[in-house]
């Protein structure tokens, strides 16, 4: 299929489901999901509606701050190379969707001015409709957006593919890198390109985050040495450099409060924590409190937010951000506090209840962040941990980057029958 017939397939594919009718054929599960939230938002179709843009002196800040500069370099030399001769741009975009660096052919440059894809520009997915860049904060997963995929009708001469980077150190989305263009330019590849290229950026981030643990370690080293008792050193997101005394962990999770003195860790106990170049030094109380977890609260009601499980003991509470796929099997395990076995969690997840390796492989990941919490034979949340499941205020908006079953189940359970269902899309 060629570009403008598939550009003629896509309007009608939209028009269709904007009038709930249906479509011509479906659309792709993830477009149908951001076209729902569209819907539901109330972004306007055919209206080009954008909000305020950063000053320079706002724009520079972000950029200071965001640890997306220290990628620029490997972003540029994946991308760069290959837009003019494509008609592209490449576009960089904080975890807000706030444009903060853009280079690419000059003419869509100047194209890009007049629809508002300027550095600066807030490109949320409920500011601008779907789109490459706030689309794939919300899915919080490489997502490419044809033509008329583009819930706003301004954007249909635009192709774009986004994907999301985050930090190797906590899993935190910093992100997305974009390329969009000319729907006639795009190559269907495109978005398997960007997504290597922010691959290829994370490993850069992983690689300076181990040269700033070895320069930690260079420095704790001698010191544990001489210590007595047991103590560890650690960066301030909690990657252990070394330790004396004890079986290193890799990661220790930190309190939120976390600071020299006198604080309750997770895994360890009562510690005494002095600063140290690049870390933090925990010298391990002997008169160890008791650190069991006695309440956990799953939180996947923070708009626009990653979420988050805040674990509470006897002797104080952390919190562990949790990747998509985490966030669906807590889910799916509050939802069933009899427990699931690795069959029934990959039928809820994908549809498929073979699938067990990925499901085995993700909980051995979550039970690690959540020592304590989480049991197994079947998986279940352990019976004396009591669980609070905090929900977004609108259904709808339940775990806004799954595609799978239970969770869309969830989301029109609670939801009714309101507006074009997602079943009518074809999905």
């Amino acid at each position: 299929m060629d570009a403008r017939e598939a550009a003629r397939l896509l309007k009608g594919v939209r028009e269709a489901a904007l009038a709930g009718a249906r479509p011509p054929a479906p659309p792709r599960p993830e477009i149908a999901e951001s076209w729902r939230r569209m819907m539901a938002g109330g972004v306007h179709p055919d209206r080009d509606a954008r909000s305020r843009m950063l000053s320079v002196a706002e724009t520079e800040e972000r950029r200071h701050g965001s640890p997306l500069r220290e990628i620029l370099p490997v972003l540029r030399e994946g991308l760069l190379p290959a837009l003019d001769e494509a008609l592209h741009i490449m576009v960089v975009a904080d975890a807000d969707g706030r444009l903060l660096w853009r280079e690419g052919h000059s003419s869509i440059l100047r194209k890009a001015d007049r629809l508002g894809f300027a550095v600066g520009a807030d490109w949320d997915e409920a500011v601008v409709g779907t789109n490459g860049v706030g689309t794939a904060l919300v899915a919080r997963r490489p997502v490419q957006v044809f033509s008329a995929e583009h819930f706003v009708s301004s954007h249909h001469e635009w192709t774009c593919a986004g994907a999301p980077v985050r930090d190797p150190r906590d899993g935190r989305l910093l992100g997305v890198v974009d390329v969009s263009g000319p729907l006639a330019t795009m190559h269907p590849a495109t978005l398997a390109w960007v997504s290597s290229v922010a691959r290829l950026a994370e490993r850069e981030l992983r690689v300076r985050h181990l040269e700033s643990l070895e320069r930690l370690r260079a420095v704790a080293a001698p010191l544990l040495a001489r210590l007595p008792g047991r103590a560890l050193a650690v960066d301030p997101h909690g990657w252990t450099a070394a330790v004396t005394g004890i079986v290193p962990a890799e990661r220790i999770p930190l309190p939120k409060d976390f600071g020299p003195g006198r604080v309750w860790v997770p895994q360890l106990g009562g510690c005494v924590v002095e600063p140290l170049p690049g870390g933090w030094l925990l010298r391990i109380a002997e008169d160890r409190t008791k650190t069991a977890a006695t309440r956990v609260a799953l939180d996947l009601g923070r708009a626009g937010a990653a979420c988050s499980a805040t674990v509470y003991g006897a002797a104080g509470s952390w919190t562990q951000e949790l990747s998509p796929r985490h966030a669906e099997l807590l889910f799916l395990l509050a939802e069933n506090p009899r427990g699931c076995s690795a069959a029934e969690l990959a039928a809820e997840l994908f549809g498929d209840p073979t699938r067990t390796v990925t499901v085995r492989a993700e909980m051995s990941r979550v039970r690690r962040h959540l020592a304590g919490v989480l049991t197994h034979r079947p998986y279940r949340f352990a019976p004396d941990v009591e669980v609070e499941l905090i929900r977004p205020q609108d259904p709808a908006a339940l775990l806004p980057h799954s595609t799978a079953p239970s969770v869309i189940r969830a989301r029109l359970g609670r939801k009714g029958a309101e507006g074009p269902s997602v079943e009518g899309w074809g999905m």
